[in-house]
């Protein structure tokens, strides 16, 4: 395996400042890849390294005519859902179920560079988002051996979502679903790993930075499964599912070992790991952890492995896609001299 250690200056204080995107990906029947990530994509749009690509995605909530009969308004529906789900060829689809839009290729990217993706704005694009859980899903799927589905109104002005009467969820948009192809073939869209995919991690909001590791030539990004928020763990098996526009800037970084996703707010620097297996996925994003704070940081392995234990979070990321995520939350603070 790779080293997972990203040389010293790819995470760096971040500063995402807004300008107008260079490319638009519309969502559309030929935009969108519908339950995979694959090598062989066609690029929807293929960019310089530096520029910014603004992404329009569907949600999970599904076709217009089930939203309509759950009593969303059909002018409150974005029009292009509609468009997807009749367009879309029914032989492309799966083997999961996310629609996710692109990819973005690119130029020069390789297996061995690293994507970083620089999340620069995301606009919730409906005034509803919906959640539910079905027969045979979920965290505790024996407890609850039936389907449920709510729609809960979302206040765009006061960025508020009405889960019920009395019950308001602050909204913090962000893409369940962000990544890379794959080194080769196609891979389901559920289960997150090292090419990123379903993370489900709602710290990648706005003003977050991305960096994944390219497996496939051009990296072929794709977005989608939005969020208006979620908790941690997302048990139920959905967030608050809804419709997103995400603005991002790509840059690469030209042969930089890295084996899993990283991330870093203005506030901390963030490793994930993934597998079937919690205990497994905790040991990925924790030995990326010590990775990072040795190469980064300049620490001993010994001083990196006490200063995790002592002011690292490891927190579950989400625990029913298949391979769950752990994700690692390193306080910048900490560090009173720049190293």
């Amino acid at each position: 395996m790779r080293s997972s250690a990203l040389v010293t200056g790819l995470l760096l204080s971040i500063s995402l400042p807004l300008s107008a995107a260079d490319h638009v990906v519309l969502a559309t029947p030929t935009t969108v890849e519908w339950g995979h990530y694959a090598a062989n994509a066609k690029p929807a749009v293929t960019v310089q390294s530096g520029d910014t690509v603004k992404i329009q995605t569907l949600s999970t909530c599904g076709p217009t005519d089930r939203l309509i009969a759950r009593g969303i308004k059909a002018e409150d529906i974005p029009a292009y859902n509609d468009a997807v789900y009749k367009g879309y060829p029914e032989k492309e689809k799966g083997p999961g179920g996310h629609i996710l839009t692109g990819p973005v290729a690119i130029e020069g990217a390789e297996p061995g560079d690293v994507l970083e993706v620089q999340i620069l704005k995301v606009d919730i694009d409906a005034n509803f988002a919906c959640n539910g859980f079905g027969l045979h899903r979920g965290f505790l799927p024996m407890e609850f051996p039936y389907s449920r589905q709510r729609i809960i109104p979302l206040d765009r002005e006061k960025m508020i979502g009405h889960f019920a009467p009395g019950i308001d969820i602050p909204l913090h948009p962000f893409f369940g679903s962000m990544g890379v192809a794959p080194g080769g073939g196609k891979v389901d869209s559920a289960p997150p790993f090292a090419h990123a995919g379903n993370m489900d991690n709602k710290e990648l909001v706005a003003g977050t930075t991305l960096y994944i590791p390219v497996a496939a030539k051009g990296g072929l990004f794709v977005a989608g499964d939005g969020h208006a928020g979620q908790g941690n763990g997302e048990v139920d098996i959905t967030a608050m599912e809804t419709f997103l526009t995400g603005t991002f800037k790509f840059v690469l970084h030209k042969n930089k070992a890295m084996s899993w996703p990283r991330a870093e707010t203005p506030t901390h620097y963030i490793t994930m790991g993934f597998s079937p297996d919690l205990k497994e996925a905790t040991e990925h994003a924790l030995r990326d952890m010590i990775d990072f704070l040795v190469e980064e940081k300049h620490m001993t392995r010994d001083d990196a492995y006490m200063l995790s234990s002592v002011a690292v979070d490891l927190d579950i990321t989400q625990l029913v896609d298949g391979n769950v995520g752990v994700h690692a939350m390193c306080p910048k603070n900490i560090f009173t001299v720049a190293k």
